[in-house]
């Protein structure tokens, strides 16, 4: 606590608003007039939000849908997600947020094993849902949105609007609509439930709020069963944590880029419902590797707060145009998601004149577990401190908590931690030490002021003749070298060593060659860190969100000595 910034509390109380609509409601009634959302131009107010997404609720609970049912949500960031998210709780269901790029086998396994009863889909991305949908038996209503519903949408009355065109919404879905399932328009959901009167139901705050599946990065995805409380928490953390920073630019509206997914949680939390709580307007962006497209948006306003992973940051930064934009009330870059580069915080404040702030959770903590100091002008490589009412403990294989200055696994303690997992108490076992720690899975190093330092996930750790080595360690590194922009590093089977580094390398100067790496990398490495392999490439796998797959790296066919 000594080392905590002024005026940023321990303790928050997790139980100050019952449930997240209540917390929600209190926003749109404080910020009603505001814009809270634009996208591609158009806008939507608070008060926009809270209408709809009532009258949204009311024809959800109109179809036999109510506390408890999953509610499936499947688009990118546009304003009728600002809808969906609060219209799905206010009927008491649970959210199950969809990646809008999942295969129809992602698809179908997450429909399944959430058990959702409906979907809110964005029509470009019906065809995926077509064909698994037969096999997802419990899946009852559809709900589609289109890109063209927003010309109507935010402009005039939408009722009326959406009542003229009702005959021209017949949906092109093609769905077996067999045993009662229905397919019905987003806009003509809303316009039916304007008619409609919601009974609110009984919500606590331990009633599910969303299933958040995690990426699947250590096997088979699953869902993170957060609470009401869970998210009502991390709200008020981490406004606790930004809030004194934010009032800098004074008593304007502030302006938040939303360029990572809704449907990932650090957007969600932080964009989406932090956002509303202080009154944000969201720049909601469909597609954020449009970069000529983002900054071109980003030129039309004075932006006060950047959440953003490595990738996004980094691209951004090397780009001319975005480096023409004003930056004066620019407070917060955030990054987390992925390990922030050195070489990428540099550039990143060398353009902007704002630092960029590692922080760090999951999404089984809802998930803000630490954060750097917002008033930190320089790249820490930690992931901060843990924020008010939170508690981080290394502990080794055998549950013991280790050392100051040891690796082990980052545990974590807080109202912001999961329920556990949907459908699997074993694997909600397996991750629960017994005295309430969530067990990361990330190996970390705690030094003497409560910093943490990733060293890396268990499974991506290298083992080079008994030698731990830790990628994004070499990554770090190898990205301070002029001429690369990013890299990759695992582990690859070797004779001699057992495993070896072999490092994979998007150059910024086409003229880096293997024989330049390798003398920086004798220079800057131990030997039994030091890359063995070195394999040039256009660009490496990132999912959806921008994380690097090494996994796809190691699964490839290049994936050898």
């Amino acid at each position: 606590m000594a080392h905590y910034p002024a005026h940023v509390p321990a303790t928050i109380d997790p139980d100050a608003s019952p449930h997240l609509v209540a917390l929600l409601e209190d926003a749109w009634r404080r910020h009603g007039s505001r814009p809270a959302g634009e996208c591609m131009g158009a806008r939507l107010s608070f008060r926009d939000v809270d209408e709809q997404s009532l009258a949204l609720a009311a024809w959800l609970q109109a179809k036999g849908l109510g506390k408890g049912d999953r509610v499936a949500v499947m688009m990118p960031n546009l304003p009728q997600y600002l809808v969906a998210i609060p219209a799905v709780l206010r009927a008491g269901c649970v959210v199950v947020n969809v990646n809008p790029l999942y295969t129809p086998r992602e698809l179908e396994h997450q429909l399944k094993d959430s058990g959702a009863s409906a979907i809110i889909v964005l029509e470009n991305f019906a065809a995926t849902l077509e064909e698994v949908i037969d096999r997802v038996p419990a899946l009852r209503h559809v709900v589609l949105a289109a890109m063209g519903d927003q010309l109507g949408f935010w402009k005039g009355s939408f009722i009326n609007f959406a009542v003229r065109h009702l005959k021209k919404m017949v949906p092109e879905f093609r769905l077996p609509l067999d045993q009662g399932r229905t397919v019905t328009r987003f806009n003509q959901a809303v316009a039916e439930g304007g008619s409609l009167r919601l009974k609110a139901p009984a919500l606590t705050g331990e009633d599910l709020a969303f299933l958040q599946y995690t990426g699947g990065t250590t096997g088979v995805s699953k869902g993170a069963m957060l609470t009401h409380r869970n998210v009502v928490a991390n709200i008020l953390q981490t406004e606790a944590w930004f809030k004194p920073v934010l009032e800098k630019v004074g008593n304007k509206q502030l302006t938040v880029v939303c360029a990572l997914p809704l449907y990932h949680i650090f957007a969600l939390t932080i964009c989406y419902m932090m956002g509303a709580r202080l009154g944000m307007l969201n720049l909601l962006i469909p597609n954020p590797r449009d970069i000529p497209g983002l900054v071109k948006t980003l030129g039309r306003h004075k932006i006060n707060m950047f959440p953003a992973v490595n990738t996004l940051f980094n691209a951004l930064a090397h780009d001319a145009d975005f480096a023409r934009l004003d930056f004066s009330e620019l407070v917060v870059s955030n990054g987390g998601g992925m390990a922030v580069q050195q070489a990428t915080a540099e550039k990143w404040l060398q353009v902007t004149g704002c630092p960029v702030v590692e922080g760090y959770g999951l999404s089984e903590t809802s998930p803000v577990a630490t954060s750097n100091r917002l008033d930190h002008m320089g790249f820490t490589g930690t992931i901060g401190l843990p924020i008010p009412s939170t508690s981080i403990s290394i502990r080794d294989d055998d549950g013991a908590e280790v050392p100051l200055g040891q690796p082990g696994e980052i545990c974590i303690r807080g109202p912001q931690v999961m329920k556990g997992y949907w459908q699997r108490p074993d694997e909600t076992a397996r991750v629960t030490t017994a005295d309430g720690y969530f067990k990361s899975g990330d190996v970390g190093i705690m030094d003497e002021k409560g910093q943490v330092r990733i060293v890396d996930r268990k499974k991506d750790m290298i083992l080079v003749s008994g030698f731990n080595v830790y990628p994004t360690e070499i990554e770090q590194v190898i990205n301070l070298l002029p001429g690369v922009l990013e890299s990759a590093a695992i582990g690859v089977p070797d004779a001699r060593s057992g495993e070896a580094v072999k490092l994979y390398i998007v150059r910024q100067d086409p003229s880096l060659d293997e024989e330049q790496v390798k003398a920086y990398c004798h220079d800057n490495f131990t030997a039994y860190k030091r890359p063995k392999y070195i394999e040039f490439r256009d660009e490496l796998p990132k999912s959806n969100v921008g994380k690097i797959l090494r996994r796809e790296l190691r699964q490839g066919p290049a994936a050898k000595g």
